[in-house]
């Protein structure tokens, strides 16, 4: 895929809804190439995934309105803009971002099928409506067409060798996000996880996936190891401040913009971050009060309500808002110190996709 010498990711940074429109843009042909190659004697299977990734509805038709609830992309993005902040050309990183796009949407389809959720953007997931045999399937699929972009590496001018090389660390990289995914229901009623212990996990489930988008990116954009490597720290504390938020999310935020009901992870017992310092931050007695709840086959919404009183007078919300804050200057100073100086557009955008982050509601 060819771009002009000066894409819009040349232009001044953009703050709105538009903000990544031009690598949407990128992502498309890679996308549609990838899943085509599902069509064949299964329909379902190619019309689940099209569901899933918000471009038909249940009867497969695709949405004459658009994409619909295809999610942040905020994986591809950082691929993309890191490949342009480190000294390469946007383009060059498409593949590869729209390879992530795509194992990320794996995961979310087997995620919601272990986690019982049965909605995801707004919408209800696969499973919800084709059962739980076919959402595997798709997930499924999906991983297999996730590899199909990078293949095309090479046509994008990337030396075999790269090629080779950031296929490796890429399924290295999806054993890590299935490692953390399997810690992650391990942790499930247990009373005995430290906060730790919950930072560590995350850093495979959720940041292992962001960190592998910044590093390779800058590869692609001609960094050298040390630079790169700079760049997948950026990526890693903005892979912890993302889920970070989300756990905040899953309980003081508000469903219009999550698409969730408030306090929906307090429903699901989750053991997120908030709770693991409620844990710590609490005596004894309320400790027990606590795992007495979490205990339980489900949370009534008196002791829904029970848990964020617990919550609001240890000062959990007010803790956790800190180390959001904390991570995203995290993201900040690594990226200010792998990006090349002076005038660099893929960095700012950057830069203002750490603030957006820092600072999202849904």
């Amino acid at each position: 895929m060819r771009t002009s010498s000066r894409s819009t990711l040349d232009q001044p940074v953009a703050t709105d809804g538009s903000a990544l429109a031009d690598i949407d843009a990128m992502l498309a042909p890679y996308l549609r190439d990838a899943v085509a190659a599902l069509d064949g004697r299964a329909p379902t299977l190619a019309g689940m995934v099209r569901y899933h990734l918000g471009e038909a509805d249940t009867e497969f038709a695709a949405l004459s309105t658009g994409m619909v609830g295809r999610g942040k992309r905020i994986r591809p993005a950082v691929a993309i803009l890191s490949c342009k902040a480190a000294g390469g050309r946007s383009a060059t990183a498409a593949p590869l971002a729209a390879a992530l796009e795509l194992l990320h949407n794996f995961t979310l389809i087997h995620d919601d099928v272990q986690d019982e959720s049965r909605t995801r953007r707004h919408r209800p997931t696969v499973w919800s409506i084709w059962g739980v045999g076919q959402a595997i399937n798709a997930g499924d699929a999906l991983f297999a067409a996730a590899h199909l972009p990078l293949y095309r590496l090479p046509d994008a001018g990337v030396p075999a060798e790269v090629t080779l090389r950031l296929l490796e660390a890429f399924e290295r990289m999806t054993i890590a996000v299935v490692e953390g995914q399997t810690l992650d229901l391990g942790f499930e009623g247990r009373a005995d996880i430290a906060p730790d212990d919950y930072l560590t996990m995350i850093a495979g489930k959720t940041a292992a996936i962001v960190r592998y988008a910044a590093w390779a990116g800058a590869l692609l954009g001609g960094a050298d190891e040390a630079t790169a490597n700079a760049f997948g720290d950026f990526g890693l504390a903005l892979g912890l401040g993302f889920q970070v938020r989300d756990d905040a999310l899953g309980i003081w935020g508000n469903a219009a913009a999550t698409g969730k009901a408030a306090a929906d992870d307090v429903r699901r017992r989750k053991q997120s971050l908030p709770i693991l310092l409620l844990r710590e931050r609490t005596d004894a007695s309320t400790r027990g009060e606590l795992d007495a709840l979490y205990a339980a086959s489900t949370i009534s919404e008196p002791g829904v309500t029970r848990v964020l009183e617990l919550l609001a007078a240890a000062g959990v919300r007010e803790e956790v808002e800190r180390r959001i804050a904390a991570l995203h200057e995290e993201a900040r100073a690594a990226l200010l110190a792998a990006a090349r100086p002076g005038a660099n557009p893929g960095r700012d955008r950057l830069l203002a996709l750490v603030d957006g982050l820092a600072a999202r509601t849904g």
